[in-house]
This record gives C-alpha cells, sequence and structure tokens, in this order.
C-alpha cells in the first residue's frame, strides 16, 4: 500500500508539475501527430451506437471533443485527467470552440463515478499509468453499464517502437541519472504484454476481450522536433536540471539520433499498438 501510495504521488506531482505543462504547450503538435489513432476511437464510438462515453486520461482533450462533435446534441463525453494544467486547458479548449463535453480533473482509479453513467469507456494512451489497473478498471466498470463497449489503445513493445525509445537511447550515455524504463511499473508501455491486459480486464469485470496489434503512422513537422523531444518524456523531464554545456551536447546528439525518421519538413514513424476492446460484464464484482 505505500509503495502504491507514493507512485501515486509521483504521477500527481508529474502530470500537475513539468510533464502536465508541457503537453499543453505540445497541445497542437501532439494532437496532429496522434491523430489516426483519435480517427479509430471516434469512429469505434460511432459503432457502439454510444451515447455517453468516457475518456480517461483525456490530457488536453483532443479525443473528448472529436467524440464530442460525433456523438452531436443527442450524446455526451466526458473526459477525466489527474492534470489540472491539463484538464483546465481542455475544458477552455472546449469553450472557445463550443463544444459541449465536460472535464473532470481526478484519478480514475479513486474517482467515485456515478454508477452505470457511461455506456462506452475510450482512451488514447491514458490507463498505462495505473498504479493498482485491476482497481482502477474495476472502478471504471462500476461506472458504465451492463454490456458498456470499452476501447482503449495502448503501446506495444518498446523495442516495436523504436521512435518512442530513440531520445532516451541517445542520451543515456550523456545523462547517467536518467531513469531507466521498468516494464512492470506504470508508464507508456505497462500495457505492452497483452496477456497481462486480458489478465486486469477479466479480474475487473470485464469480458469478451479482445486484443489486437495495429501500426499507425503518424508524422510531425520536422521543425518541431527538437521542441518535442526536449519537453516530453525522460528526457524532457531531465534537461531542465543540466547545465547549458550539457544540455547543447545531448540536444545535437538526440537530434542527429532522430535522423532516420526525418523525410525533408516531415518526421514519419509507425505507433505499434494494441486496441484493446471488451465489454462490461452483467455480473458485477462485489
Amino acid at each position: 500500500m505505500g509503495t502504491e501510495r507514493r507512485n501515486d504521488d509521483e504521477q500527481t506531482a508529474r502530470w500537475n508539475g513539468r510533464a502536465g505543462h508541457a503537453w499543453v504547450d505540445l497541445q497542437q503538435v501532439l494532437d496532429e501527430m496522434f491523430r489516426p489513432i483519435e480517427g479509430l476511437l471516434v469512429d469505434s464510438v460511432s459503432a457502439e451506437g454510444a451515447e455517453h462515453v468516457l475518456d480517461v486520461g483525456c490530457g488536453t482533450g483532443g479525443t473528448t471533443l472529436a467524440v464530442a462533435r460525433r456523438l452531436g446534441p443527442a450524446g455526451h463525453c466526458v473526459g477525466v485527467d489527474i492534470s489540472g494544467p491539463l484538464t483546465d486547458a481542455a475544458r477552455a479548449r472546449a469553450e472557445r470552440e463550443g463544444v459541449p463535453a465536460s472535464f473532470v480533473r481526478a484519478d480514475a482509479q479513486e474517482h467515485t463515478f456515478e454508477p452505470g453513467t457511461f455506456d462506452t469507456v475510450i482512451s488514447r494512451f491514458g490507463v498505462m499509468f495505473f498504479d493498482d489497473p485491476v482497481r482502477a478498471f474495476g472502478n471504471l466498470r462500476s461506472a458504465v453499464r451492463d454490456g458498456a463497449g470499452l476501447r482503449v489503445i495502448v503501446w506495444r513493445d518498446p523495442a516495436e517502437n523504436p521512435f518512442m525509445t530513440t531520445a532516451q537511447r541517445a542520451a543515456a550515455p550523456l545523462l547517467p541519472s536518467l531513469p531507466v524504463r521498468r516494464p512492470d511499473e506504470p508508464g507508456q508501455f505497462a500495457f505492452a504484454d497483452p496477456d497481462k491486459v486480458r489478465r486486469i480486464l477479466a479480474e475487473s469485470g470485464w469480458a469478451d476481450i479482445g486484443i489486437r496489434p495495429i501500426d499507425v503512422v503518424c508524422t510531425l513537422p520536422e521543425k518541431e522536433l527538437v521542441r518535442y523531444f526536449t519537453r516530453l518524456g525522460p528526457l524532457g523531464m531531465a534537461l531542465p536540471d543540466v547545465d547549458e554545456e550539457t544540455r547543447v551536447r545531448v540536444v545535437e546528439t538526440v537530434r542527429a539520433a532522430f535522423d532516420p525518421f526525418v523525410q525533408g519538413s516531415e518526421v514519419r514513424f509507425t505507433a505499434a499498438c494494441w486496441t484493446v476492446g471488451a465489454r462490461a460484464s452483467a455480473a458485477k464484482l462485489s
């Protein structure tokens, strides 16, 4: 329990601090980069015939707003995220764009949702950070109706996603204190093992579990690449604390390591993911 609490506190501090503000600043870049994945989730909501949707780990609200637009006035989409900066930004976007979506700053693992409110749960890379994923997905199960759909997209193995690990690998020799990713800990690749995901869902009240690989081509402007890798991920969290000489060396080294992904004015990479689907079991957990 003590370890879980510590991990939860670390996630809260991270996403309400440096990481959260970085995602807000890079909102447009990230939304465009992950637009194809957003499209898959929006289409899945339509296929479900959903009306009341919960978007978990909604970030700055790009997917939440896209779903709300697709649902129209007959439906509603709620985004939940642990980060105050991100939910504030999402709320401001919704108001600015005139989209009737709602946003809640909360830990979806612990938040008390009104039982049976939603008919679909979605997430774009937002469910891999729970300290106790069985408890988290059990809590999400309590928020939906019997038979409700679950559709989340998560990263596969880091070895299949070299773009996502390039910055850390290239910078590691220059920054020995850079944190090492551990697959069993909450984080980007925590759901890389499909058997682990099946077990989590089965133990938390979900049935008809289906997991299949998808490879999605994503792009971002080359002019945004340095800003991208110097603000996000483990490197983005570490760089503000190093001296200027070291920073220059790291940025030059990491930028060169990304050369294989650069095609003219564009950066292109394949996001190797799992698309995970399930249904809320009629037999609720006690």
